[in-house]
């Protein structure tokens, strides 16, 4: 089974950067893609970003487009999120997703999860 863990939430001011991780372990993920979402109580869980774990390929929401870069290094199985010009609207908990299916990894039936992370934006 895939494991996942993020980490790399915190605190930040409005304008400021950040960059979230998110650990995987267990089988390959040379066929898999995977994507970072975030949700605030009352509110289903959106779609931030996508990247295939083999070729690169990345997918962003509009919202994020320009702020955020997702990225991933293979050595460490390991798959980043660098966040900057970060706006008090940012503020979620961000979870990583998993799925052999790119499309359905880019929604919320992906078939393995983290436990998410805490980012808070100030004003």
């Amino acid at each position: 089974q895939v494991q996942l863990v993020e980490s790399g939430g915190g605190l930040v001011q409005a304008g400021g950067s950040l960059r979230l991780s998110c650990a995987a372990s267990g089988r390959t993920f040379s066929t898999y893609a995977l994507a970072w979402f975030r949700q605030t109580p009352g509110k289903e869980r959106e779609f931030v970003a996508a990247i295939n774990w083999s070729g690169g390929t990345t997918y962003y929401a509009s919202s994020v487009k320009g702020r955020f870069t997702i990225s991933r290094h293979h050595a460490k199985n390991t798959v980043y999120m660098q966040m900057n010009s970060l706006k008090p609207e940012d503020t979620a908990v961000y979870y990583c997703s998993a799925d052999q299916s790119p499309s359905r990894c880019s929604t919320p039936q992906a078939n393995y999860w983290g436990q998410g992370t805490q980012v808070t934006v100030s004003s």
